[in-house]
């Protein structure tokens, strides 16, 4: 039971890490901008990613929401960067499956993103947490 506690201690830490100090915040000039927004709870982002040859050079998010929404953003758009296009969709399905309470491939080390996992208890927040990720797949099946 200890360890089930720490471990939800951690995920909660790594995920106040990623909201008080996110990775990636900024604006791409000259980039594929995506704006969307969660109106159940008011947040929304822009994400901003430089794609060249099929490959996620590199992404960038601002925006506005709950500490669960701005954490994924910073941990999506760390994940996603110098990874190909299909890589980048393929940890979103995973993300999406994670979300959803759905087997999914944990061949694929998820890093910090696993700190989430928890969310799933939570249907209310799992808009929240997909937020960014629905912008990326937006964003890249535009660009196709």
């Amino acid at each position: 039971m200890s360890n089930h506690i720490n471990l939800d201690t951690l995920y909660r830490q790594v995920i106040m890490d990623h909201y008080k100090n996110p990775r990636n915040k900024g604006v791409l000039e000259d980039s594929l901008t995506i704006d969307m927004n969660n109106p159940t709870c008011g947040d929304r982002i822009r994400l901003t990613l430089d794609l060249e040859d099929n490959v996620v050079k590199d992404a960038k998010f601002e925006g506005e929401g709950c500490s669960i929404s701005m954490s994924s953003a910073s941990m999506m758009t760390q994940a996603i960067k110098g990874k190909t296009v299909e890589t980048a969709l393929k940890l979103s399905e995973i993300f999406s499956n994670m979300m959803l309470g759905k087997e999914y491939d944990d061949d694929i080390d998820l890093g910090d993103i696993e700190a989430l996992q928890g969310v799933a208890k939570f249907p209310a927040r799992i808009k929240c947490a997909t937020l960014a990720w629905k912008a990326m797949e937006k964003g890249v099946n535009s660009s196709k």
